[in-house]
C-alpha cells in the first residue's frame, strides 16, 4: 500500500530525514513514534505530498507521489496535528467544504457527509458551529475532514493530544473501528495507546529509522533482565536469605512496605530465568506468605527509551570519533606542514649559501678583472716612461 524508498529530506546542510524505507502493507494499523524532533511529521508530509522529498521515492498503492501528486492525494486522508477548522462553520458545513474540496461528486456529496458523520459520531451536534465544541469533538472533526471521500489510507499525526481521558478513550475506539476498512499510519506520544491499536511500529529518531516490528517484538527483543514481583508476609525477615536458596535469583530488592504488614520485592534474574514456579517452592518453606506473585512486564515504553537512548548513544560515539578522527588529521595535516616548512627553510638556507657562493665568486672574479686592468695601466705608463728616455 505505502512504500517509502530511501527517502532523504534536506533543509539547507539539516537532514530532517535520513534516507529512510519502510513498508505499510494494505489493511495495516502502524504506529509510527519518535521524540519531538526525530522526522516523525516530515515524513508524514512527504507521504501525503505536502512537501517534497529531497532524495528517494513515495509509493501510495502503486502511484508515485511526485509524478502523479493529484492521484496519490486522492487515496490519502490526512489529519495534521493541529487541525485547521473553520471556527465559524457549523460541523456539517465543515464536512460539505471538505468533500467538495475533495472532488466528491456533487450527487454523492450528502449521502457522504451523513455516512461520515454517523461514523465518527458527530450526529448529534452536526449543526453545531465548530467554535462551540470541546477538544475531543474538534478532534472527531478533524478526523471526518480525513475520513470524507473514503480514502483507502488514513494518516493522523497526534489524534489523542490535548484530550481528557475519556475523550481518548472515544478516539481509540474510532481508531481501532477505522482499522477495519482502512490503511492506517497513527502518530502519538501515548505509547499504551499504540501498544493497543497498531499491529506494527515504525520507531524513528534524529531522522533514522530505528527499528520496524510488533509492539510485542520490541518489548522482548529489548527486555535485558527478568523480574518478579512478590508481595510476602514476612515476620522474621527471611527474604534477606532467600537469594542463598534461589541461586538464579541476581538481585532481589526490597521495593516498598505495604501498610498492612507485607512488603513487596523484585526478584531479578537473567531473561532464560522464570522463577516463579521456585519462588512458590522456596519461599513457605521459609515461613514466608505469598500474597501476591505476578511477573513485571515489560512495555513499549520500555522498549522505546531502551532504542532511543542507545541510538543516541552510537550518535554520541559516533560524533566522539569524527571528532578525534578530525583531530587527528589536524595534527597530521599539522605536521605535513611543519615538515614543509621545515623543508622550505632548510631549502631557503641552502639556496642563500649557494646565492652567497656565487655572489663570492662574482665578487673575486669583477676584483680579479679590476687588478688586471689597473696592472695593465701600470705597465702600460711604465712603457711610455721609457720611450721618452
Amino acid at each position: 500500500m505505502i512504500q517509502v524508498k530511501n527517502v532523504t529530506k534536506k533543509y539547507g546542510a539539516f537532514k530532517a530525514v535520513d534516507n529512510i524505507s519502510f513498508e505499510v502493507k494494505d489493511g495495516e494499523v502502524v504506529g509510527f513514534l519518535g521524540p519531538n524532533g526525530a522526522g516523525k511529521s516530515t515524513t508524514m508530509n512527504m507521504i501525503t505530498g505536502y512537501i517534497d522529498p529531497t532524495e528517494g521515492e513515495i509509493i501510495v498503492n502503486g502511484v508515485d507521489v511526485a509524478k502523479k501528486p493529484r492521484k496519490a492525494k486522492k487515496q490519502i486522508g490526512y489529519m495534521p496535528e493541529s487541525v485547521p477548522l473553520y471556527q465559524e462553520l457549523t460541523v456539517k458545513e465543515f464536512i460539505r467544504y471538505m468533500a467538495e474540496i475533495k472532488l466528491v461528486k456533487h450527487k454523492e456529496i450528502k449521502e457522504e457527509v451523513n455516512k461520515v458523520l454517523e461514523e465518527v459520531g458527530l450526529k448529534d451536534v452536526e449543526n453545531k458551529l465548530i467554535r462551540n465544541l470541546s477538544r475531543g469533538y474538534k478532534q472527531r472533526v478533524g478526523i471526518a475532514g480525513a475520513l470524507i471521500g473514503n480514502p483507502d489510507v488514513i494518516i493522523l499525526d497526534e489524534p489523542t493530544v490535548g484530550l481528557d481521558p475519556k475523550q481518548i478513550t472515544e478516539i481509540r475506539d474510532l481508531i481501532k473501528k477505522l482499522g477495519k476498512s482502512h490503511t492506517v499510519i497513527l502518530s502519538s506520544h501515548i505509547l499504551p495507546e499504540v501498544s493497543q491499536i497498531c499491529e506494527k511500529v515504525i520507531i524513528i529518531n534524529k531522522g533514522k529509522i530505528v527499528a520496524i516490528d510488533t509492539p510485542s517484538n520490541l518489548e522482548d527483543k529489548t527486555k535485558s533482565k527478568n523480574t518478579i514481583l512478590v508481595t510476602v508476609e514476612d515476620p522474621n525477615d527471611n527474604m534477606k536469605n532467600i537469594k542463598n536458596k534461589i541461586k538464579e535469583a541476581e538481585k532481589i530488592k526490597l521495593i516498598k512496605d505495604n501498610k498492612d504488614g507485607t512488603k513487596q520485592y523484585a526478584v531479578i534474574s537473567d531473561t532464560q530465568y522464570d522463577l516463579r514456579k521456585k519462588l512458590f517452592d522456596v519461599l513457605p518453606k521459609e515461613q514466608i506468605v505469598i500474597f501476591e506473585l505476578k511477573k513485571d512486564e515489560s512495555t513499549l515504553e520500555d522498549a522505546f527509551i531502551s532504542l532511543i537512548n542507545n541510538t543516541n548513544e552510537v550518535s554520541k560515539e559516533n560524533v566522539s570519533n569524527k571528532i578525534e578522527n578530525d583531530g587527528k588529521k589536524q595534527l597530521k595535516d599539522n605536521k605535513k606542514e611543519d615538515s614543509k616548512e621545515v623543508n622550505n627553510k632548510l631549502n631557503k638556507e641552502e639556496n642563500n649559501k649557494e646565492n652567497k657562493k656565487s655572489d663570492n665568486k662574482i665578487d673575486k672574479e669583477a676584483d680579479n678583472k679590476t687588478d688586471k686592468k689597473t696592472k695593465q695601466k701600470e705597465t702600460n705608463k711604465n712603457n711610455k716612461k721609457e720611450e721618452k728616455k
